[in-house]
């Protein structure tokens, strides 16, 4: 095994399960004569003899050949923080509830360090947005893998939406939803936005709450720019990019929603069929949806 091959581990620190899953993936991996690296402020729980301790910021991914992830989709999203500046892909394991991020099931965790030692992985793009906050002047720029959220703080917001450059509606309520179809599975399906399958380029923008009789969620254009502008007169509100990154905003502000520069690549593992699971399975598997009755496709005889 090439000595410059290299695997950095991130798992979510508070559940027992997920600290017990990266010590067995380093110890495998190190068995089979990769390179192993923690982040600095998860080293007390997982770190072995010969693993290397890493600052927790975009440098930690550097020269790593992919980042494998154990947690709930939340911990995901941390990592692609540091996945996202380096272009290294994410393999997430799930040990949340939903996990639509993740590529596998804590019970495949010995399938899963199979595939990375062999590299038997493929690697998809997913769209993120940049964001971008003004008020006269640039106040803030951030992006999102999942969705730009524009929120209530202290009561309903009144803003108008705008779609390139032209205005659409205007808006009393909680919030808009600005999502990626990666997102669509997340908090924009939770305020009743539309699934929309990952292989699909979108941004979708979903009011929330909203006091209007037009305020469906709208699926546009992924080289559409979106605008979310707060009245001089409403309240304050909050901008959130994947529950992670909070900016507050005053009114009058300005929030711009585009398709980011940079996309998160997330690493799915090969099967027998040289395929991942579809997302139609994970959709039905994750809701437990009724699939009883269906018989495929009627072939010929």
């Amino acid at each position: 095994m090439s000595d410059s091959r290299s695997v950095l581990i991130t798992c979510h620190t508070g559940r027992d399960a997920a600290v017990e899953s990266a010590r067995l993936v380093i110890d495998r991996l190190l068995k089979e004569g990769l390179k192993v690296r923690v982040l600095e402020d998860e080293a007390e729980e997982v770190a072995r003899t010969g693993v290397e301790v890493v600052p927790a910021d975009e440098r930690a991914a550097f020269g790593a050949e992919i980042i494998v992830v154990l947690g709930g989709d939340g911990t995901l999203l941390r990592a692609a923080e540091i996945s996202r500046p380096t272009g290294v892909p994410l393999l997430g394991v799930n040990l949340g509830h939903v996990g639509f991020l993740a590529e596998a099931e804590v019970e495949d965790l010995h399938v899963v360090v199979d595939r990375v030692v062999d590299g038997r992985f493929e690697v998809e793009e997913r769209m993120t947005v940049d964001v971008t906050v003004r008020n006269g002047t640039i106040l803030a720029r951030t992006w999102a893998l999942n969705e730009a959220s524009v929120e209530k703080r202290d009561g309903m917001l009144e803003v108008v939406a705008e779609i390139d450059g032209h205005p659409l509606s205007r808006w009393g309520c909680d919030g808009v939803i600005c999502a990626t179809s990666t997102g669509s599975t997340a908090y924009a399906f939770s305020a009743g936005g539309p699934v929309v399958w990952p292989q699909v380029e979108a941004l979708l923008v979903v009011p929330n709450s909203a006091h209007a009789l037009f305020a469906r969620p709208l699926v546009v254009a992924p080289t559409s720019t979106i605008a979310i502008e707060l009245l001089s007169t409403t309240h304050a509100g909050v901008l959130w990019c994947d529950g992670r990154r909070r900016f507050d905003l005053p009114p009058g502000v300005r929030v711009e929603i585009r398709k980011g520069t940079h996309p998160v690549r997330l690493a799915r593992m090969l099967g027998v069929d040289s395929t991942g699971v579809p997302f139609t399975d994970r959709l039905v598997a994750k809701f437990g949806l009724p699939v009883e009755g269906w018989r495929g496709r009627v072939r010929p005889a």
